[in-house]
């Protein structure tokens, strides 16, 4: 009763404190008597619970119970749940990409900026991980590193990240299998405590090495991913082959300082010695030569320079790697039909997430070409939920791949036709991520 007692006073002045500046405060808690003190705090309380109730709970959540998943209280306070407790992180610029996360409404606007977007996913997965099946806390089990790090949530999304930390000679390892010699990579980032004092050099760098474990290798290809903000850094490359740097060192001229407050898609494709390099919707490297040692380097390594230790943040999720990425266009002409993996929707949703336009492309494409084409647009989903709800989703979704067509690239809407499996028809085990990754599919078929 006692704890009971104190909460409720503190809850009053709180409440107060809401309402009213510094030295009304004082004067009302001097003058208040007890009945006036009843009469002022059920005033109040209407008051708060009219206009105000949302913000004070979260007040009073963040006091009472610190180890709940933390929210956006107001611009630049922003909540992240880790294995320790709440964290309020960020500033103005960082906002801007927590903004982003519990955004799950597709903009349109979005959708139009991508449609020329040409990086197309490879069709064989390898390689999946958006830690869901991770403990919030757990470094993840599917990973490796000599350093640290941990998932945490952001906002109150349901989606995990991996939090990267800067560290001398610090790698993080995904478990790919031995990479090809044609393979695509995809990963989300996001970026918090940016400012104009950003170092110039804060950067992620992205390794592929001929090396498994915590070396740099005798071949290797990297590229820098810059985070300053008070200049355009550049993206920079360089490889080296047989331990010899004579080959490829130079700063690709680019300004994505607004895309890296922003949650960034970085897509990566691998064609034997060619590098293409793309940051959202827009590719900036493209160097045919790129990859040394007969074009085959075997591990994808990260590694996070110069970010402020407790003040600049960087995470990753969503990481993705598929073997392939060919021209799906010479696959549907030539044989008839194609199945691709790399349109994604937000979970559970209908809204086509932007940077799977390359593969619609593609296929509007075809159409404009063969003229006399028609297609069956044919949508899987993995076994998470109901049969009759997958089997819904998979026909909406086929229908979105539709509208697309039809709205982004003038496709006839006559000449295509949707249709939905559910998760009748799975490829691999839907008990496993990389299982459930796989059969989450479109098929387009002529007909």
């Amino acid at each position: 009763m006692k704890k009971s007692s104190q909460v409720h006073r503190f809850g009053f002045i709180l409440l107060l404190s809401l309402f009213c500046t510094p030295e009304m405060n004082a004067q009302l808690l001097k003058k208040l008597g007890k009945a006036a003190e009843r009469a002022a705090e059920r005033t109040v309380q209407r008051r708060v619970e009219k206009e105000t109730a949302k913000r004070t709970d979260q007040v009073l959540d963040s006091i009472l119970e610190p180890g709940k998943k933390g929210s956006q209280n107001k611009k630049g306070e922003t909540g992240m749940q880790s294995g320790n407790s709440g964290v309020q992180n960020g500033n103005d610029m960082a906002a801007m990409g927590a903004s982003e996360v519990d955004n799950n409404e597709e903009n349109p606007a979005s959708m139009k900026v991508y449609s020329k977007f040409d990086f197309v996913p490879g069709d064989k997965p390898l390689f999946f991980d958006a830690f869901e099946k991770e403990f919030i806390g757990d470094f993840p089990s599917k990973w490796n590193t000599n350093g640290s790090g941990e998932i945490i949530t952001l906002n109150d999304s349901p989606e995990k990240w991996l939090e990267l930390l800067p560290g001398y000679k610090v790698l993080y390892i995904p478990d790919v299998p031995s990479l090809p010699e044609e393979y695509t990579i995809e990963f989300d980032l996001m970026a918090y405590g940016l400012d104009n004092k950003t170092s110039s050099t804060a950067q992620l760098q992205v390794i592929l090495s001929d090396d498994a474990n915590f070396e740099q290798g005798s071949n290797y290809a990297h590229a820098w991913i810059p985070f300053g903000q008070y200049a355009a850094f550049g993206i920079r490359v360089a490889n080296v082959i047989n331990k010899s740097s004579g080959g490829i060192k130079n700063t690709v001229t680019a300004d994505i300082r607004e895309a890296v407050l922003n949650r960034p898609h970085i897509s990566i494709a691998v064609n034997k010695q060619r590098y293409r390099l793309w940051v959202n919707e827009k590719k900036y490297v493209d160097i045919p030569r790129m990859i040394p040692n007969g074009g085959v380097l075997s591990t994808l390594k990260f590694h996070v320079d110069n970010f402020k230790d407790g003040k600049e943040r960087l995470f990753i999720t969503n990481v993705k790697v598929n073997e392939g990425g060919l021209d799906l266009r010479r696959t549907l002409i030539s044989e008839g039909k194609v199945s691709t993996n790399g349109i994604l929707f937000d979970s559970g949703s209908t809204n086509i997430k932007p940077q799977s336009m390359g593969i619609i492309r593609q296929i509007s494409q075809v159409l404009n070409q063969e003229g006399d084409m028609n297609l069956k647009i044919i949508g899987h989903t993995d076994a998470d939920g109901d049969e009759a709800s997958n089997l819904s989703l998979s026909e909406k979704r086929a229908q979105a791949v539709v509208d697309a067509l039809v709205s982004l690239y003038g496709i006839s809407s006559e000449r295509l036709v949707a249709e939905g499996k559910g998760e009748s028809e799975p490829l691999h085990d839907n008990k496993t991520e990389d299982g459930k990754a796989q059969n989450r599919r479109v098929e387009f078929i002529k007909i």
